[in-house]
């Protein structure tokens, strides 16, 4: 990963486009460790005490289709752990979003069950704005670093973008993760002054999509008997601050009993990754 540099052209994209796809960042050594990682976090197999603090699980069953997600694995999961808090991915982003130094805002593992052919909706993900979640951080500029752990395309309900909507600010009610129905979304937030153009992000084991918090996304069914599984590192400018907005994420609770306006997103919860200085 530390061999990856974002270039001008890396950078014209994702601030034309809202996201940016890499070269290959893992090896394949790392991409079998991390599918072993998803494994064990399902199976509640922890390297640390305690829970992740945010999760979705499902009962553990290839026999019961379900979208899982879970965040803040990496206080639990040290290969997790490794992957998201990466010095190189920070430079990365802080590349992308102009920033001096970036910080870990959470991690996300995130399975989608194989349907094997089946026509259903299980295992989509709403057309959302990642921001619509964080309006109590103080800044917008923000990115998604989502890491496919096996070749992902629209056959297996890989993530697509809205081509510049994250130059549209936050929309309202843009929190649709859990919503499965796309076009009702689609139908929602296209308006007249938006232009609608879906973009897959086809991309191999070990790439990762780099998207802006503004940027509409969602993802379609998996359709084949494989789960696709995913690791993603939300990450925000160092600097970044709580202010008070329409919703609390629930890692405010990290600052402790009594948060305040102003007060950064800086203790043990949300490490350094990568600092100019």
């Amino acid at each position: 990963m530390e061999r990856i540099k974002v270039t001008q052209e890396d950078k014209q994209a994702f601030d034309r486009d809202g996201y940016w796809i890499s070269p290959k960042l893992l090896t394949d050594e790392e991409i079998a460790r991390l599918r072993a990682a998803h494994e064990r976090v399902w199976m509640r197999d922890f390297d640390r005490e305690g829970l992740p603090l945010f999760h979705s699980y499902a009962p553990y069953t290839h026999d019961l289709p379900h979208l899982r997600k879970v965040d803040n694995s990496w206080l639990i999961n040290d290969t997790v752990r490794e992957i998201v808090t990466s010095p190189a991915l920070g430079e990365m982003a802080a590349d992308l979003l102009d920033e001096d130094s970036i910080r870990l805002w959470h991690d996300q593992v995130i399975y989608k069950p194989g349907l094997n052919g089946q026509v259903s909706r299980i295992g989509n993900v709403g057309w959302h704005q990642d921001y619509g979640y964080w309006e109590s951080s103080n800044t917008s500029n923000m990115v998604t670093v989502w890491i496919a752990l096996q070749d992902t395309d629209l056959t297996n309900g890989g993530m697509m973008t809205i081509l510049g909507s994250h130059k549209w600010g936050i929309i309202k009610d843009s929190n649709t993760f859990f919503e499965p129905n796309l076009d009702l979304l689609r139908d929602k937030f296209a308006t007249e002054n938006r232009e609608w153009v879906e973009e897959p992000c086809i991309m191999k084991a070990g790439q990762a999509s780099f998207h802006h918090a503004l940027t509409f996304h969602g993802s379609g069914p998996n359709l084949t008997a494989d789960p696709r599984l995913s690791i993603v590192a939300h990450l925000m400018p160092g600097n970044t601050a709580y202010q008070e907005g329409p919703q609390r994420h629930p890692n405010v609770q990290l600052l402790g009993p009594h948060p305040y306006n102003g007060q950064k997103f800086d203790n043990e919860f949300f490490p350094l990754l990568y600092s100019r200085s």
